[in-house]
Protein backbone atom coordinates (compact mmCIF):
# COMPACT_ATOMS: atom_id res chain seq x y z
CA UNK A 1 0.00 0.00 0.00
CA UNK A 2 3.00 2.32 0.83
CA UNK A 3 4.61 1.22 -2.66
CA UNK A 4 1.30 2.42 -4.78
CA UNK A 5 1.03 5.58 -2.91
CA UNK A 6 4.95 6.47 -3.40
CA UNK A 7 4.07 5.11 -7.14
CA UNK A 8 1.35 7.64 -6.70
CA UNK A 9 3.01 11.00 -6.12
CA UNK A 10 3.99 13.31 -8.94
CA UNK A 11 7.74 13.25 -9.44
CA UNK A 12 9.59 16.28 -7.59
CA UNK A 13 6.83 15.56 -4.39
CA UNK A 14 9.67 15.95 -1.99
CA UNK A 15 11.08 19.02 -3.62
CA UNK A 16 7.59 20.62 -3.35
CA UNK A 17 7.34 19.58 -0.01
CA UNK A 18 10.63 21.52 0.48
CA UNK A 19 10.08 24.72 -0.85
CA UNK A 20 6.31 24.61 0.96
CA UNK A 21 8.04 24.07 4.11
CA UNK A 22 10.79 26.90 3.20
CA UNK A 23 7.64 29.31 2.48
CA UNK A 24 5.93 28.49 5.83
CA UNK A 25 9.59 29.28 8.00
CA UNK A 26 10.03 32.37 5.31
CA UNK A 27 6.11 33.98 6.12
CA UNK A 28 7.59 33.40 9.58
CA UNK A 29 9.82 35.12 9.96
CA UNK A 30 8.36 38.09 8.57
CA UNK A 31 5.32 37.78 10.99
CA UNK A 32 7.94 37.90 13.74
CA UNK A 33 10.27 40.11 12.23
CA UNK A 34 8.15 42.56 10.63
CA UNK A 35 6.57 43.91 13.42
CA UNK A 36 10.09 44.44 15.09
CA UNK A 37 11.82 45.86 12.35
CA UNK A 38 8.85 48.79 11.52
CA UNK A 39 8.92 49.63 15.41
CA UNK A 40 12.34 50.21 15.57
CA UNK A 41 12.56 51.97 11.89
CA UNK A 42 9.72 54.67 12.97
CA UNK A 43 11.04 54.97 16.14
CA UNK A 44 14.73 56.08 14.57
CA UNK A 45 13.18 58.19 11.81
CA UNK A 46 11.38 60.30 14.52
CA UNK A 47 14.25 60.58 16.82
CA UNK A 48 16.75 61.22 13.87
CA UNK A 49 13.87 63.85 12.26
CA UNK A 50 13.97 65.64 15.87
CA UNK A 51 17.86 65.59 15.96
CA UNK A 52 18.14 67.15 12.19
CA UNK A 53 15.61 69.38 13.52
CA UNK A 54 17.74 71.10 16.55
CA UNK A 55 20.88 70.36 14.97
CA UNK A 56 19.79 73.14 12.04
CA UNK A 57 18.34 75.31 15.08
CA UNK A 58 21.42 75.18 17.61
CA UNK A 59 24.46 77.01 17.27
CA UNK A 60 27.38 74.69 16.29
CA UNK A 61 29.46 76.03 19.48
CA UNK A 62 26.67 74.51 21.65
CA UNK A 63 25.98 71.55 19.80
CA UNK A 64 28.07 68.77 21.20
CA UNK A 65 28.35 66.54 18.23
CA UNK A 66 30.93 69.38 17.15
CA UNK A 67 33.08 68.22 19.22
CA UNK A 68 32.49 64.77 19.14
CA UNK A 69 33.79 62.26 16.50
CA UNK A 70 30.50 60.82 16.73
CA UNK A 71 26.68 61.30 16.11
CA UNK A 72 25.07 60.78 19.62
CA UNK A 73 20.91 59.52 18.59
CA UNK A 74 18.59 61.14 20.45
CA UNK A 75 20.51 64.10 21.39
CA UNK A 76 17.89 66.53 19.59
CA UNK A 77 15.04 64.73 21.49
CA UNK A 78 16.19 65.53 24.91
CA UNK A 79 17.30 68.71 23.79
CA UNK A 80 13.67 69.32 22.68
CA UNK A 81 12.10 68.08 25.77
CA UNK A 82 14.15 70.17 28.11
CA UNK A 83 13.84 72.96 25.47
CA UNK A 84 9.89 72.84 25.91
CA UNK A 85 9.61 72.25 29.34
CA UNK A 86 11.73 75.27 29.53
CA UNK A 87 9.40 77.29 27.39
CA UNK A 88 6.38 75.95 29.61
CA UNK A 89 7.93 77.16 32.57
CA UNK A 90 8.48 80.49 31.21
CA UNK A 91 4.42 81.25 29.86
CA UNK A 92 3.54 80.24 33.89
CA UNK A 93 5.14 83.28 35.12
CA UNK A 94 3.89 86.80 34.87
CA UNK A 95 6.33 87.93 31.98
CA UNK A 96 5.26 84.63 29.70
CA UNK A 97 1.94 85.24 30.19
CA UNK A 98 2.22 88.97 29.11
CA UNK A 99 4.92 87.81 25.87
CA UNK A 100 2.23 85.20 24.62
CA UNK A 101 -0.59 87.69 24.91
CA UNK A 102 1.25 90.12 22.94
CA UNK A 103 2.12 87.61 20.50
CA UNK A 104 -1.41 86.59 20.02
CA UNK A 105 -2.51 90.01 19.84
CA UNK A 106 0.36 90.05 16.61
CA UNK A 107 -0.95 87.16 15.40
CA UNK A 108 -4.64 88.28 15.27
CA UNK A 109 -4.12 90.68 13.27
CA UNK A 110 -2.40 88.96 10.54
CA UNK A 111 -5.20 88.41 7.91
CA UNK A 112 -4.00 84.39 7.44
CA UNK A 113 -2.16 83.47 9.80
CA UNK A 114 -4.97 84.47 12.24
CA UNK A 115 -7.32 81.94 11.55
CA UNK A 116 -4.14 79.17 10.96
CA UNK A 117 -3.05 79.99 14.18
CA UNK A 118 -6.57 79.64 15.81
CA UNK A 119 -7.47 76.67 15.03
CA UNK A 120 -4.39 74.63 15.68
CA UNK A 121 -4.12 76.09 18.72
CA UNK A 122 -8.41 75.18 19.22
CA UNK A 123 -7.37 71.51 18.52
CA UNK A 124 -4.44 71.34 21.12
CA UNK A 125 -6.06 72.94 23.76
CA UNK A 126 -8.87 70.57 22.99
CA UNK A 127 -6.82 67.09 22.84
CA UNK A 128 -4.06 67.75 25.38
CA UNK A 129 -6.87 69.56 27.70
CA UNK A 130 -6.83 67.23 31.36
CA UNK A 131 -11.01 67.26 31.16
CA UNK A 132 -11.12 66.46 27.13
CA UNK A 133 -12.83 63.49 26.47
CA UNK A 134 -11.69 63.75 23.07
CA UNK A 135 -10.85 60.62 21.64
CA UNK A 136 -11.81 58.74 24.53
CA UNK A 137 -14.59 57.50 23.05
CA UNK A 138 -15.34 54.66 20.71
CA UNK A 139 -18.79 54.37 18.90
CA UNK A 140 -20.23 52.34 16.55
CA UNK A 141 -22.64 54.18 14.04
CA UNK A 142 -24.88 53.76 11.11
CA UNK A 143 -22.78 55.56 8.20
CA UNK A 144 -23.27 55.83 5.26
CA UNK A 145 -26.48 54.62 5.09
CA UNK A 146 -28.50 52.57 7.51
CA UNK A 147 -27.47 49.03 7.57
CA UNK A 148 -24.07 49.92 7.18
CA UNK A 149 -21.88 50.21 10.89
CA UNK A 150 -18.63 51.61 11.01
CA UNK A 151 -16.54 52.74 13.71
CA UNK A 152 -16.02 56.12 14.82
CA UNK A 153 -14.66 58.44 17.70
CA UNK A 154 -16.48 61.02 19.67
CA UNK A 155 -14.71 64.20 18.98
CA UNK A 156 -17.10 66.68 21.08
CA UNK A 157 -21.02 67.80 22.02
CA UNK A 158 -22.33 70.39 19.09
CA UNK A 159 -22.84 73.71 20.97
CA UNK A 160 -23.35 75.98 18.06
CA UNK A 161 -26.35 76.73 15.55
CA UNK A 162 -25.80 72.45 14.11
CA UNK A 163 -27.39 71.08 17.73
CA UNK A 164 -30.64 73.32 16.63
CA UNK A 165 -30.38 71.51 12.97
CA UNK A 166 -28.96 67.87 13.71
CA UNK A 167 -31.82 66.52 16.01
CA UNK A 168 -31.70 65.95 19.74
CA UNK A 169 -28.63 66.12 21.71
CA UNK A 170 -26.07 65.68 18.51
CA UNK A 171 -22.09 64.90 18.41
CA UNK A 172 -19.72 65.16 15.98
CA UNK A 173 -18.36 61.94 15.53
CA UNK A 174 -14.55 61.71 13.24
CA UNK A 175 -15.09 58.14 11.35
CA UNK A 176 -11.70 57.78 10.40
CA UNK A 177 -10.75 55.42 6.34
CA UNK A 178 -8.68 52.91 6.56
CA UNK A 179 -5.72 51.97 6.61
CA UNK A 180 -4.92 55.25 7.41
CA UNK A 181 -7.07 56.40 10.21
CA UNK A 182 -5.53 60.10 9.60
CA UNK A 183 -7.97 60.84 6.82
CA UNK A 184 -11.89 60.74 7.13
CA UNK A 185 -14.88 62.29 7.85
CA UNK A 186 -16.30 64.76 9.92
CA UNK A 187 -20.22 63.62 11.07
CA UNK A 188 -22.98 64.52 13.43
CA UNK A 189 -24.96 62.42 14.81
CA UNK A 190 -27.95 62.48 17.07
CA UNK A 191 -26.83 60.73 20.57
CA UNK A 192 -29.37 58.49 20.80
CA UNK A 193 -28.20 56.84 17.53
CA UNK A 194 -24.58 56.28 18.73
CA UNK A 195 -23.93 52.37 20.20
CA UNK A 196 -21.23 53.12 22.55
CA UNK A 197 -18.18 50.76 22.00
CA UNK A 198 -16.40 49.02 25.00
CA UNK A 199 -12.98 48.58 23.05
CA UNK A 200 -10.21 50.90 23.84
CA UNK A 201 -9.70 53.70 21.46
CA UNK A 202 -6.03 52.22 20.73
CA UNK A 203 -8.10 49.30 20.15
CA UNK A 204 -10.02 50.62 17.68
CA UNK A 205 -7.52 52.13 15.78
CA UNK A 206 -5.72 48.66 15.15
CA UNK A 207 -8.88 47.42 14.28
CA UNK A 208 -9.29 49.96 11.86
CA UNK A 209 -5.69 50.20 10.29
CA UNK A 210 -5.75 46.65 9.99
CA UNK A 211 -9.10 46.81 7.59
CA UNK A 212 -10.60 44.55 10.19
CA UNK A 213 -7.72 41.82 10.71
CA UNK A 214 -6.43 42.48 14.36
CA UNK A 215 -9.99 42.28 16.58
CA UNK A 216 -9.29 43.36 20.04
CA UNK A 217 -9.10 40.57 22.82
CA UNK A 218 -12.20 38.91 24.33
CA UNK A 219 -11.03 39.57 27.74
CA UNK A 220 -9.64 42.75 27.17
CA UNK A 221 -13.29 43.50 25.85
CA UNK A 222 -14.78 42.62 28.85
CA UNK A 223 -12.65 44.59 31.09
CA UNK A 224 -13.43 47.93 29.15
CA UNK A 225 -16.71 46.98 28.95
CA UNK A 226 -16.92 46.58 33.43
CA UNK A 227 -14.48 49.89 33.43
CA UNK A 228 -17.64 51.82 30.97
CA UNK A 229 -20.14 50.24 33.06
CA UNK A 230 -18.85 51.76 36.38
CA UNK A 231 -18.75 54.85 34.81
CA UNK A 232 -22.30 54.65 33.24
CA UNK A 233 -23.54 53.87 36.96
Amino acid sequence: MAQSDRAARPRGWRRLLILEHLRGYFIAGILVTGPIALTLYLIWAFVDFIDNSVGHILPAEYNPQTYLPFHVPGLGLILAVVGLTLIGAATAGVLGRVFLRLSERILARMPVVRGIYGAVKQIFETVLAKQSNSFREVVLVEWPRKGVWTIGFVTAAVENEIRQLAGDDPVSIYVPTTPNPTSGYLIFVPRQDVVTLAMSVEDAIKYVISTGIVAPEPKKIEVEHAKLKGRVD
